[in-house]
């Protein structure tokens, strides 16, 4: 594979610096541009960092910080953009569209596309089928090689994957209730004191992201895009907790017929085998221990990107609960995106 030149547009925060991270030693991709906001244009990254009280990794301290707006100078110097800013949604739809429309395909951490029907919200594991849709979106932006792809919300990559293997048993309806990490908000322990010995049942957008997402994941493409499943019903109530990465999903799955949990078990097991670099042995591992999994515990199992499931009980003769446990900033976010870029890579998109 040949190694690709990458830019990490947002690279200042949380998820940015998560991006920094996980490229320091990759096999395909090499970061040749970092970008943020205008304040920050021209400053070292290093110094934009300590600036905030981040650390940073020593082989990007002396890079550059470049304008994010700047899309047509940063797209001719690298291959393709990770996007994972942090601004209003319709001006990050606008900044996403500007770099594809340069012919930079983009791989997104942000939700402000994921709703159009001809932009794939891909976990490769699940529904790389997807990717199909892209030539339709390259003809609406009028463009030969850009186009976006975005990675799935956090607060469903816990629950939907095993849902969504279990999906040719019947599923039929899922309840999920899931319990977010800080830095899900962008914040830490330390600096989120409304946090400290308590629960906000309330986090703006995440239960109807929870409920519209899974669908257009389960759903199929068309001439019109990507067609959101209408079978399967989901329902969902999302609570920040006092956690510092892990988002946990409580969930219930009701199915047309009736099930047994040691063949979900054994489904779970085998589930979704990736043969690419940030790919964890095991997708899906489970737990047999009754207190587990639990974030301080398990969260970076697979180094961060494996979904742990444990506590599956049968509750009746068509249905199945279970408690999942993902790394949000990890498989939720940037470690996620760079899996669907490698698929992206391997299939060619990025030719």
């Amino acid at each position: 594979m040949k190694v690709l030149r990458v830019g990490i547009i947002g690279a200042t925060g949380m998820v940015g610096r998560r991006f920094v991270s996980l490229l320091e030693h990759h096999p395909w991709f090499e970061i040749a541009a970092l970008a943020a906001g205008p304040r920050s244009e021209g400053m070292s990254y290093g110094a934009a960092l300590a600036s905030r009280g981040e650390d940073c990794p020593a082989y990007a301290a002396d890079m550059q910080l470049l304008n994010a707006w700047d899309a047509a100078a940063i797209s001719g110097m690298v291959d393709m953009v990770f996007c994972a800013v942090n601004i209003p949604r319709a001006d990050a739809q606008r900044l996403e569209e500007s770099y594809a429309r340069c012919e930079c395909p983009v791989v997104s951490n942000n939700s402000a596309c994921r709703s159009l029907p001809d932009v794939p919200v891909v976990i490769p594991e699940v529904n790389a089928w997807h990717l199909d849709v892209i030539p339709q979106q390259r003809r609406r932006l009028g463009t030969k090689h850009g186009f976006i792809a975005a990675k799935c919300n956090c607060s469903i990559q816990s629950s939907l994957p095993p849902l969504a293997a279990a999906r040719g048993l019947g599923l039929k309806r899922a309840y999920v209730a899931t319990y977010q990490a800080v830095s899900g908000a962008g914040r830490t322990l330390s600096s989120f004191p409304d946090i400290h010995d308590n629960v906000i049942p309330f986090i703006p957008g995440e239960d109807e992201k929870s409920e519209t997402e899974p669908k257009k994941i389960l759903g199929m493409v068309s001439d019109e895009g990507i067609v959101p499943e209408t079978d399967v019903e989901f329902f969902s109530r999302c609570v920040r907790v006092p956690v510092s990465d892990g988002h946990t999903a409580a969930v219930f799955a009701e199915f047309e017929h009736e099930v047994d949990a040691d063949r979900l078990k054994a489904l779970w097991s085998d589930y979704g085998r990736l043969d690419l670099p940030s790919a964890p042995e095991r997708f899906i591992r489970i737990f047999d221990e009754p207190d587990r999994p639990q974030p301080a515990l398990d969260r970076y199992t697979g180094n961060g990107m494996s979904v742990c499931i444990g506590g599956i009980r049968q509750i009746h003769p068509h249905g199945v609960s279970f408690i999942g446990l993902s790394h949000n900033t990890v498989r939720g976010a940037a470690g996620g995106a760079v899996l669907l870029a490698e698929m992206l890579a391997n299939k060619g998109f990025f030719d």
